[in-house]
Protein backbone atom coordinates (compact mmCIF):
# COMPACT_ATOMS: atom_id res chain seq x y z
CA UNK A 1 0.00 0.00 0.00
CA UNK A 2 1.67 3.89 -0.96
CA UNK A 3 1.87 6.15 1.87
CA UNK A 4 -1.23 8.36 2.67
CA UNK A 5 -0.52 11.54 0.76
CA UNK A 6 -1.75 14.63 3.36
CA UNK A 7 -2.19 18.17 1.78
CA UNK A 8 -0.55 20.87 4.80
CA UNK A 9 -2.72 23.57 3.25
CA UNK A 10 -4.97 24.22 6.32
CA UNK A 11 -7.47 26.27 4.26
CA UNK A 12 -8.16 23.12 1.18
CA UNK A 13 -7.12 19.63 3.31
CA UNK A 14 -7.00 16.83 1.42
CA UNK A 15 -6.04 13.29 2.78
CA UNK A 16 -5.31 10.03 0.18
CA UNK A 17 -6.10 6.76 1.39
CA UNK A 18 -8.53 3.38 0.58
CA UNK A 19 -11.86 3.33 0.70
CA UNK A 20 -14.14 -0.19 1.13
CA UNK A 21 -16.83 -0.53 -1.74
CA UNK A 22 -18.55 -3.93 -2.46
CA UNK A 23 -21.84 -4.80 -3.95
CA UNK A 24 -25.05 -5.03 -1.38
CA UNK A 25 -26.26 -8.80 -1.92
CA UNK A 26 -29.83 -8.21 -1.25
CA UNK A 27 -29.96 -5.76 -4.87
CA UNK A 28 -26.46 -5.19 -6.12
CA UNK A 29 -26.31 -1.98 -5.48
CA UNK A 30 -22.79 -0.23 -5.01
CA UNK A 31 -22.30 0.40 -1.08
CA UNK A 32 -19.45 1.65 0.71
CA UNK A 33 -18.19 0.87 4.95
CA UNK A 34 -18.67 4.08 6.84
CA UNK A 35 -16.93 4.65 10.17
CA UNK A 36 -19.88 2.99 12.01
CA UNK A 37 -19.23 -0.10 10.16
CA UNK A 38 -22.66 0.70 8.03
CA UNK A 39 -22.25 -0.20 4.24
CA UNK A 40 -23.72 3.32 2.78
CA UNK A 41 -24.37 4.13 -0.84
CA UNK A 42 -23.06 7.54 -0.84
CA UNK A 43 -19.44 7.63 -0.84
CA UNK A 44 -19.29 11.06 1.09
CA UNK A 45 -20.28 8.76 4.17
CA UNK A 46 -17.03 6.18 3.41
CA UNK A 47 -13.84 5.70 6.10
CA UNK A 48 -11.04 6.67 4.08
CA UNK A 49 -8.20 4.96 5.43
CA UNK A 50 -5.11 6.84 5.70
CA UNK A 51 -3.13 4.31 6.96
CA UNK A 52 -1.77 0.46 6.31
CA UNK A 53 -3.41 -0.60 9.48
CA UNK A 54 -6.74 1.09 8.87
CA UNK A 55 -6.76 -0.15 5.64
CA UNK A 56 -6.43 -3.56 7.14
CA UNK A 57 -9.53 -3.27 9.17
CA UNK A 58 -11.53 -1.95 6.26
CA UNK A 59 -10.61 -5.09 4.28
CA UNK A 60 -11.57 -7.28 7.83
CA UNK A 61 -14.79 -5.74 7.99
CA UNK A 62 -15.17 -6.34 4.23
CA UNK A 63 -14.80 -9.66 5.01
CA UNK A 64 -16.31 -10.42 7.87
CA UNK A 65 -19.51 -8.84 5.90
CA UNK A 66 -19.07 -11.08 3.16
CA UNK A 67 -19.33 -14.12 5.56
CA UNK A 68 -22.44 -12.70 6.73
CA UNK A 69 -23.98 -12.39 3.30
CA UNK A 70 -24.54 -8.59 3.60
CA UNK A 71 -22.45 -7.87 0.48
CA UNK A 72 -19.96 -9.49 -2.15
CA UNK A 73 -16.75 -8.81 -3.80
CA UNK A 74 -15.86 -6.51 -1.48
CA UNK A 75 -12.15 -4.42 -1.96
CA UNK A 76 -10.52 -1.28 -1.36
CA UNK A 77 -9.69 1.38 -3.85
CA UNK A 78 -7.80 4.87 -3.50
CA UNK A 79 -10.07 7.88 -2.98
CA UNK A 80 -9.62 11.52 -1.60
CA UNK A 81 -11.48 13.72 1.46
CA UNK A 82 -11.38 16.75 0.11
CA UNK A 83 -13.59 19.91 1.71
CA UNK A 84 -16.04 16.64 2.86
CA UNK A 85 -16.59 14.83 -0.27
CA UNK A 86 -14.68 11.59 -0.82
CA UNK A 87 -13.30 11.07 -4.75
CA UNK A 88 -12.44 8.11 -6.14
CA UNK A 89 -9.05 8.12 -8.04
CA UNK A 90 -9.93 5.77 -10.65
CA UNK A 91 -12.28 5.48 -13.46
CA UNK A 92 -13.75 2.30 -12.58
CA UNK A 93 -14.90 3.33 -8.95
CA UNK A 94 -15.84 6.78 -10.48
CA UNK A 95 -18.21 4.63 -12.98
CA UNK A 96 -19.32 2.71 -9.75
CA UNK A 97 -20.18 5.79 -7.43
CA UNK A 98 -21.59 7.69 -10.35
CA UNK A 99 -23.78 5.29 -11.70
CA UNK A 100 -24.45 4.80 -16.10
CA UNK A 101 -21.44 6.34 -18.23
CA UNK A 102 -23.95 6.66 -21.10
CA UNK A 103 -27.00 7.97 -19.92
CA UNK A 104 -26.42 10.84 -17.13
CA UNK A 105 -29.94 11.59 -16.43
CA UNK A 106 -29.91 7.93 -14.48
CA UNK A 107 -28.06 7.36 -11.74
CA UNK A 108 -26.41 9.07 -8.45
CA UNK A 109 -25.30 11.70 -11.04
CA UNK A 110 -28.60 12.80 -11.70
CA UNK A 111 -29.20 13.13 -8.41
CA UNK A 112 -26.07 15.18 -7.70
CA UNK A 113 -24.65 12.41 -5.17
CA UNK A 114 -21.13 11.83 -7.55
CA UNK A 115 -19.16 11.61 -4.71
CA UNK A 116 -17.76 15.37 -5.09
CA UNK A 117 -18.06 15.17 -9.26
CA UNK A 118 -20.34 17.83 -10.30
CA UNK A 119 -23.81 16.55 -12.19
CA UNK A 120 -23.74 16.55 -16.07
CA UNK A 121 -26.02 18.61 -18.09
Amino acid sequence: MTAPVRNIDKANPVDTGKVMTANRLADGVVVFLTRSGQWSERIDEAAVALEPGSAAALEARGEEAVRSNLVTGPYLFEAERRDGRVRALHIRERIRTLGPSVRADLGKQAEGLGGGFQPTE
